[in-house]
C-alpha cells in the first residue's frame, strides 16, 4: 500500500519568497529521511516553496483561470511531502509518528487510490493508465 505523508507547516501560508527551513530542522529531516530509505519504504519526497512562489489554476465555466500566490483564502498548504510503501495503515502513522516535526507542524497520512479500489467501470474508464504511468517512471 502507498501512503503520501503532507507536511502542513503553520503560517507556511503566509510565507515570503525564498523562505527556508532552518539548518538543524534540515538535518533532524534527513536523517528521518535516511531512516525511510534504510528500511526500504520511501518512494520519494520533496520539500515544497511556499505559496507566495505558486500559482493556482481553477476552472471555473470550464475556463483555466490562474491565480498567482500567496492565496488569502488558505488555512493550510503542504510545505513537502513522502511517498511511502508499507503494508498497512496502521505502519504509515508510526512512520510518520516518527517524523521530528515541530510543534507548528502537522501530518497527514492519506492512502494513494490505487487501481484495485475502483470497481470495473471506472478501471476500464482508465484503460492504458497503467501503460502511461509506466513509460512515465522511464
Amino acid at each position: 500500500m502507498r501512503f503520501m505523508m503532507l507536511m502542513i507547516p503553520r503560517g507556511y501560508e503566509s510565507a515570503a519568497p525564498g523562505t527556508l527551513p532552518a539548518a538543524e530542522a534540515v538535518a533532524a529531516m534527513m536523517k528521518y529521511n535516511e531512516e525511510l530509505q534504510k528500511a526500504g519504504v520511501l518512494l520519494a519526497l520533496d520539500g515544497l516553496h511556499p505559496p507566495s512562489m505558486g500559482a493556482r489554476v481553477t476552472f471555473e465555466g470550464g475556463k483555466p483561470r490562474v491565480t498567482d500566490g500567496p492565496f488569502a483564502e488558505a488555512k493550510e498548504v503542504l510545505g513537502g511531502y513522502w511517498m511511502i510503501q508499507v503494508k498497512s495503515r496502521d505502519e504509515a502513522i508510526e512512520w510518520a509518528k516518527r517524523c521530528p516535526g515541530s510543534d507548528t507542524e502537522t501530518l497527514e497520512v492519506r492512502q494513494v487510490m490505487e487501481m484495485d479500489d475502483f470497481p470495473p467501470d471506472v478501471k476500464q474508464a482508465a484503460a492504458g493508465f497503467d501503460e502511461m504511468q509506466q513509460a512515465a517512471k522511464r
